[in-house]
């Protein structure tokens, strides 16, 4: 009947219009299919790392970026490119302890290292998942490069949102790949061990008082002053610069002639200084109130007290 068919094609037309409606209206099935996602990209890029030829760097790369464009083909449909947002996080959590058992490497060196970037990705990962609204949320940054772009932001998308951090990630975690091969303990290892050590702890605090801050306080446009943050305006941006830093320490404390590899822990920290931190800054400034104030009284990542409070 006419009728029947007018009712499929009514169907279709608000499935297409509406998709991932439900999805996105549920921050449980957000997170299974968040979950099923990542085994899908680690398949695709188990899958590429079979596939290329070449040295084993390169080939982790290629399975790197296999899954990164996997996950920028399925933000398309759902409209949302938060569906990376885990990644930087997740990756190496994966990738080192795959590449340590096909060394067949186990020594206090390795394990420690492997103990400090497990600690880093897992916390960094819970944070996310404290945050995660679901699919019906994007990230505020990814949201305003649209509008900023328009008909460019897919290409904005694969290669600002996803492609660069996916390489900066990747530079990050060069020093350790090569360490897990060489292993090796001196009292210069064992400072850059604390110093991961110290920087993910630094985050996991500015996380935890951020949070409490948010949950009790009465106005988003009250600015935390109390903890890491008094002196701080980024304390948690200053344990990701130093996590890296410290495993570049690591390697250099038992080959120093790889200096060269701090390209990573150098590009990261260019990356926070002069996108992240401007960025949440311009933000920021906008609805904070008394922002002007607040960066004048404190530093941009040391929690100390350098620059003397105006009363």
């Amino acid at each position: 009947m006419w009728w029947r068919r007018q009712s499929v094609r009514l169907s279709v037309h608000n499935i297409r219009i509406n998709r991932g409606y439900i999805l996105k209206q549920s921050r449980k099935l957000s997170f299974l299919f968040t979950l099923i996602v990542y085994a899908l990209a680690l398949a695709v890029g188990l899958y590429a790392y079979g596939r290329v030829s070449g040295s084993v760097y390169a080939r982790l790369f290629a399975a790197d970026v296999a899954a990164t464009l996997f996950l920028y083909l399925v933000s398309l449909p759902l409209g949302n490119a938060s569906v990376y947002d885990p990644y930087w996080s997740v990756a190496p959590i994966v990738i080192l302890p795959i590449w340590t058992a096909r060394l067949g490497v186990w020594n206090p060196g390795t394990i420690v290292l492997l103990i400090c970037v497990a600690y880093w990705g897992i916390r960094l990962t819970a944070n996310w998942a404290y945050t995660f609204q679901g699919y019906d949320h994007q990230d505020w940054r990814y949201t305003m490069l649209r509008e900023k772009t328009g008909y460019l932001y897919p290409f904005v998308s694969l290669f600002g949102i996803m492609l660069f951090p996916t390489v900066v990630v990747f530079l990050c975690l060069l020093p350790a790949l090569h360490y897990l091969q060489f292993g090796g303990i001196n009292w210069v290892t064992l400072l850059g061990f604390a110093l991961c050590l110290s920087a993910v702890t630094l985050q996991l605090i500015a996380d935890k008082q951020l949070h409490r801050f948010q949950e009790q306080s009465p106005s988003r446009s009250e600015i935390i002053r109390s903890g890491v943050w008094r002196h701080a305006r980024h304390p948690n941006y200053l344990g990701e610069i130093l996590m890296w830093w410290g495993v570049y320490a690591v390697l250099v404390s038992v080959r120093p002639d790889l200096w060269v590899l701090g390209l990573g822990a150098l590009v990261n920290t260019l990356m926070f200084l002069f996108i992240s931190i401007p960025m949440a800054e311009t933000r920021m400034a906008g609805y904070k109130e008394g922002f002007d104030r607040y960066v004048k009284e404190t530093n941009r990542l040391l929690p100390i007290a350098i620059k003397r409070e105006r009363i």
